[in-house]
């Protein structure tokens, strides 16, 4: 049984990866920076993405979003608020985003040319475990860390941390009232994935913002 239960994981995993070679081509030939933002329920990814969203926008930038949730379009419908095309993806149960969901929701959004854009940010479902094995195609994996979730988050879930390009700090504002401890957290990403490229946020006072935004310009240019 638990070789027939590997034997399948991998035959999953071997056709998500196939799958999402094919849109990493696709969103190449259209010239779209495509990242995958990945975190924690709870960490701020939705109010850090809706910043950026705004941001970019009003620098003359075209972005869009997939948003994933088990169910709801609440985080769809917050960031629709940016002005960006905005699509929900509800998984139904699902802790994870694979290429194939992502494929459909490209698919008759009649909002988005990706040829037109030039970043397509996809929100992935709130967990720390699942979407690490899942490629959506995209360039840049970013995993979040607030201040409120504790300092060894990337011991407790290596897996994701590893596999990240980028670490976004998230809620920098509340650290002290937290009791945060910053120079932990940042020895423990960089153990994980030493030399990773790492932001300290604050989507409400926008700290740390004008950083992230200038890696992103740079890596559309990349």
């Amino acid at each position: 049984m638990t070789t027939r239960i590997v034997e399948l994981r991998r035959g999953i995993l071997k056709k998500n990866d196939e799958l999402a070679a094919g849109l990493r081509t696709r969103f190449a030939s259209a010239g779209v920076l495509v990242l995958n933002l990945v975190s924690s329920p709870g960490t701020g990814k939705t109010a850090f993405l809706e910043r950026t969203l705004r941001e970019l926008r009003a620098r003359g930038a075209q972005a869009a979003a997939l948003v994933g949730d088990l169910e709801t379009d609440n985080d769809a419908r917050r960031l629709a608020a940016s002005g960006a095309p905005v699509r929900q993806i509800n998984t139904h149960g699902i802790c994870h985003l694979d290429a194939e969901m992502i494929a459909k929701h490209l698919e008759g959004w009649e909002q988005v040319s990706l040829a037109g854009l030039n970043y397509l940010f996809i929100e992935n479902v709130g967990n720390l475990v699942c979407p690490s094995s899942y490629d959506l195609g995209e360039r840049i994996r970013v995993v979040l860390l607030s201040v409120t979730e504790g300092e060894d988050k990337p011991l407790k879930y290596p897996g994701l941390f590893n596999s990240a390009d980028a670490a976004v700090i998230t809620k920098i504002d509340i650290a002290e009232p937290c009791g945060f401890d910053r120079e932990l957290a940042l020895k423990n990403i960089n153990e994980i994935r030493p030399g990773i490229r790492i932001f300290e946020t604050s989507a409400k006072t926008g700290a740390g913002m004008e950083a992230w935004l200038a890696y992103l310009a740079e890596q559309t240019k990349a």
